[in-house]
């Protein structure tokens, strides 16, 4: 797999977006995914996306703790590209359970409180899609935190056995604006109230001026471990510039 990965990382170094996803696409029909949170960048990422092949899956995961204008957006853009988009939930005893013993906002009290209630409504049934494909298609930024300085467009994601893709990793906030605002694609508007990135409604908050743009995601956490776990190197988190 290493000698694919570089092989794939050597042909398409220079290519555009469109170029990747076309690539991935054609060799790996029926086994690649977009994962959405229908943030700005998985937005352009379904647009283009949706001019390659509207039959590719885009799924996303319903922590059920979602901002009404996330359900918002992803209504506007199935409607919009005439698209299925496969909704994922957490294992109702799973939730139940951890509620029960531990109450409605546990996250706050905790980092080992907050990556348990990632792991149950995200990353759990997360994996069981993932499970099922060969590429993972993500909207990660290198500029989005210091935890993905180091992101590559094409990576092998041991953790979970497949090849991940982020079309967009050498973009910038403007270009994504850029793209979205050019082909007028329907975007959250959290976005216009402060929200550079939008989680869960408990986690998630508008960033002050100068804040690091993840700065309003778990923002009682210190910034290394402002991960919930989806993004992983081998068995470790994103944290670091140099992995």
């Amino acid at each position: 797999m290493d000698t694919k990965i570089e092989e794939y990382r050597s042909s398409l170094n220079n290519a555009s977006s469109e170029s990747i996803l076309e690539f991935f696409i054609d060799r790996y029909k029926g086994k690649i995914g977009l994962a959405t949170s229908f943030g700005a960048e998985d937005q352009v990422l379904t647009d283009i996306i949706s001019k390659i092949n509207k039959n590719i899956l885009i799924f996303t995961l319903d922590t059920g703790r979602l901002h009404q204008e996330t359900y918002d957006v992803m209504q506007e853009t199935m409607k919009k590209y005439d698209i299925q988009i496969k909704v994922l939930f957490p294992e109702n005893k799973d939730v139940e359970d951890m509620v029960t013993q531990k109450g409605p906002n546990l996250f706050y009290e905790s980092v080992e409180n907050r990556k348990q209630c990632c792991f149950v409504r995200k990353i759990k049934p997360l994996k069981c899609i993932l499970s099922q494909l060969d590429v993972w298609v993500c909207g990660l930024r290198k500029s989005q935190s210091i935890t993905r300085s180091s992101l590559d467009k094409i990576e092998y994601d041991s953790a979970n056995g497949l090849i991940k893709i982020n079309p967009l990793a050498d973009w910038s906030e403007e270009q994504v604006w850029e793209y979205i605002n050019k082909y007028r694609i329907p975007y959250n508007k959290l976005h216009d109230r402060g929200f550079p990135s939008i989680g869960c409604a408990p986690c998630t908050r508008a960033i002050k001026k100068g804040e690091d743009i993840r700065a309003g995601r778990w923002w009682w956490e210190p910034p290394e471990t402002k991960e919930c776990g989806l993004h992983k190197v081998g068995n470790k988190l994103i944290r670091k510039r140099n992995i």
